[in-house]
Order: structure tokens, then sequence, then C-alpha cells
């Protein structure tokens, strides 16, 4: 009986947090962009109203890129940073945190300076520029939300190589780079520096009739000495990949890749 209770309560505690993020859905759907908004205490200006709810449901109440840290100030790389909802997380649970963020697009950069500074946030050094295999320019194509890419468009934006910011322990790397993340994770892992990296979450994306990159991705990790776990995420975020399967015709898809360092002979100490 007392089993029986305990998962009925489990039931309700879930159910609850569904209403509630249903409300909130509903409330941010509508919401037009560049406004501000409150979110989960978070004072925001967004880029549009459904990009907001998907990331505060995926980053702050699923918690797809949560990680422990011992350290008081675990250094962190953000990825694709966004309006900054991840980096305002991090520093919500990891107080102390070091954060360099990249977002590559200048409108949106904008925005995830502005949060920063809503916010209060410290220790945070922001980047305008995409993460990349090599350092220089390259095109980009924007979408105004959280989909711009490395592709033919018509902005010239500033690319670095990830392993120059891997002259130290890294705690944990957000990597969601539209596509990039194979191109990145190979320059790491040549330059010699990918082992710097304790923990990882990387968004894998899956484009409709793009070269298939997963496999490539899962095998230079285990070649690095990680352990990986896979997660597509909700019907929501992801509803490409959920049952009954089928050919996701044009539709994109994603999966998370979570990966931890093995410590392996000749690793320091």
């Amino acid at each position: 009986m007392l089993t029986l209770l305990r998962r009925l309560r489990g039931v309700a505690r879930r159910t609850l947090l569904d209403i509630r993020l249903e409300l909130l859905r509903h409330r941010l759907f509508g919401a037009p962009p560049s406004r501000e908004v409150t979110v989960g205490g978070f004072r925001l200006r967004i880029t549009d109203g459904p990009n907001t709810y998907m990331q505060y449901k995926d980053e702050c109440v699923r918690r797809i890129y949560a990680f422990r840290s011992e350290r008081a100030a675990p250094f962190v790389v953000d990825g694709g940073a966004n309006m900054g909802m991840f980096t305002l997380a991090t520093l919500r649970e990891h107080p102390g945190a070091r954060i360099v963020a990249f977002e590559p697009d200048p409108a949106i950069f904008a925005i995830l300076r502005e949060n920063l500074e809503l916010n209060g946030a410290r220790g945070v050094t922001v980047v305008n520029a995409a993460l990349g295999a090599i350092d220089g320019e390259m095109s980009f194509a924007p979408d105004g939300q959280a989909g711009g890419a490395l592709a033919a468009g018509p902005l010239r934006v500033r690319v670095e190589r990830l392993s120059r910011y891997l002259g130290e322990e890294v705690d944990f790397l957000k990597l969601n780079i539209e596509g990039a993340e194979l191109d990145v994770i190979r320059e790491a892992a040549a330059s010699g520096r990918l082992r710097r990296v304790r923990t990882m979450v990387i968004e894998y994306h899956g484009w409709p009739g793009g070269e298939q990159r997963l496999g490539p991705l899962l095998d230079l990790l285990d070649a690095e000495g990680y352990r990986y776990l896979l997660h597509d995420q909700d019907d929501q975020s992801n509803p490409a990949t959920k049952p009954p399967f089928r050919a996701p015709g044009d539709q994109p898809w994603f999966a998370l890749v979570y990966a931890w360092r093995v410590p392996r002979d000749g690793d320091a100490a």
C-alpha cells in the first residue's frame, strides 16, 4: 500500500508540473518578440515566446544541461548561448561558476548581454562568435530565434576554435550549435585538449537529407575515452523521434549526448 501511495504521489507531482508548464506555454506563446518577461524568477528580453518556453522547459525544468561539480568555481563553456537561459540557470545552481558564452548572431548577442545585466550575472565572458573547426569568418544564416547556423546566409560572423578555450580543466561543456558539433569536437580532439573536459552535453542535430554524423560523433567520443548516454527529449521539443516510427521527412530531429571522461593510464592526477 505504501508503495502504491508513493507512486500515486509521484504521478500527482508530474501531473501538476505538466499543468504548470501548459499554463506557462499558453502565456509565453502569446508574447511578442523583444518583450521583457519574467520566467522562473529570471527577467528576460526574449527573442520570441515559443523559443523562450522551450528553453525554460528544457533547461530549467527538465534540466537537460544540469551538471555536478565539487568545485566552488566550476569552469563552464556555453556553446550556443542564445538569450542566456543556460548561463543564468548555471549561475543559480553554481553561483561561483566561471562561464564563457558564445553566440554568433549579433542581434541575439545583444539580447544575451542585456539578460545577463538584467539578472546581475557575474563571472561570465561573452564572445560574439560561433564555434567551428577553424578560426576566421563564415557565412551565417540567422532565424532570429534559436536555429541560426553556419551556412550560406546574409551575415558574416566570427568563428573560433573550441580548443583555444580548453587551456585548463573544463567542468562542463554545453554545445547547441546547430549542426557544427562534430566539426568542433573533432578539432578539440585533434588539438589534444578535448580530454580536459570532464563532462559535456552535446545536442546533435539531424538535418533532413543531410550527412548522418551521430555515429562518427559517438565513435570519436569513445576513442577519446568518454562514456556516453543518449536522450531524445520530450515530444514537444523533438516529436520526430517518437513512436510509431517513420522517416521524419523534412522535419529535423535531435539527440542529447551526455558524455563523461573516464580516467585512463597516463592521465594527470
